[in-house]
């Protein structure tokens, strides 16, 4: 894998001493590869089973839904790029087990789903329909890719009063940003990419900053924030999550621990808590030294953590 990412980064160079444009047409075709799919792991057959799925047609296009539990209040996850619902094995057991109906969705071309090719658009649109079917939400829980997603839903149709973002970022002109640094790309090729980008999803790059930048734009006044993002991200810089932090002030709440990648995190114990706490409290971060007692019982081996893990960056 590191070789065909030195293989990638030593051919756009070629390209960009060429052309800049040349370079930036080619990342363009690079950022919007969904292929392979992730697997289902064995870890996660148990939680797949239990599923109760549903196809959702978004216009032309087929999402397979997913539903656990039967709670009063229902919490919508929302995976990234390259992602499926099924990352979220161990987040949902975690909300079902305290009372929460859960439902999620695989994006076209991830997953169960058909298709060859996506973006952005085919995330809001599967959002608009959960919201349709399953809605209203009592919290959205977003990771990477669709993070972005969620807080755009958030902000324009799915009204919520707790939004919570893992390894993402406040839009997706910093994924960009990301790649075109991860690629080496020249400045000249950045903003083709940035270009092609923006016209892909019938935006320029400002109305994709007016459209989807929610620390330019931040959530409604009665929407609380979590933000959790690894300090060492190396699929991921966790700079623009801090942004997306500071432009919500006391409302919302980072968590940035390390050693976690980019998904691993969605599977860790500190994370697990806070993302629980935040969700099952509407948006109150927990304050006492010991976690609340869970409806469904404690995980085995479960580890204590206390809200001090989950602070405001200044």
């Amino acid at each position: 894998m590191l070789r065909s990412a030195a293989s990638v980064r030593t051919g756009l160079r070629v390209a960009d001493a060429i052309s800049p444009a040349l370079a930036g047409g080619i990342a363009y075709r690079l950022f919007f590869r969904t292929r392979p799919r992730m697997p289902l792991r064995d870890r996660e057959r148990a939680t797949d089973l239990a599923a109760r799925r549903e196809v959702l047609r978004t216009g032309r296009r087929a999402v397979v839904s997913y539903r656990w539990g039967e709670g009063p209040r229902t919490v919508l996850l929302i995976h990234g790029w390259k992602g499926r619902a099924i990352q979220f094995a161990p987040l949902v057991r975690e909300l079902v087990a305290e009372g929460m109906r859960v439902v999620s969705f695989d994006a076209p071309a991830h997953g169960s789903s058909p298709g060859r090719s996506t973006d952005i658009r085919d995330w809001m649109a599967a959002i608009e329909r959960m919201q349709d079917r399953f809605g209203p939400f009592a919290a959205i829980v977003g990771h990477s890719v669709g993070a972005v997603a969620g807080l755009a839903a958030a902000r324009t149709f799915a009204a919520v009063p707790v939004v919570v973002t893992i390894s993402g970022t406040a839009g997706p002109m910093a994924m960009v940003d990301e790649f075109a640094r991860m690629t080496d790309l020249s400045a000249g090729a950045r903003i083709r990419l940035a270009q092609l980008f923006a016209a892909r999803i019938g935006e320029s790059p400002a109305s994709v900053a007016e459209r989807f930048d929610s620390a330019a734009h931040p959530l409604p006044a009665e929407t609380s924030l979590l933000v959790v993002h690894g300090r060492d991200d190396r699929g991921l810089s966790d700079a623009d999550s801090v942004r997306l932090h500071r432009a919500h002030g006391a409302r919302s709440r980072m968590l940035r621990p390390s050693n976690l990648g980019h998904n691993r995190i969605l599977a860790d114990d500190e994370v697990l808590d806070a993302v629980v706490s935040v969700v099952t409290r509407g948006g109150h971060a927990e304050t006492s030294a010991e976690p609340a007692a869970r409806g469904g019982g404690e995980r085995t081996n479960r580890r204590a953590k206390d809200a001090r893990t989950v602070l405001p960056i200044a």
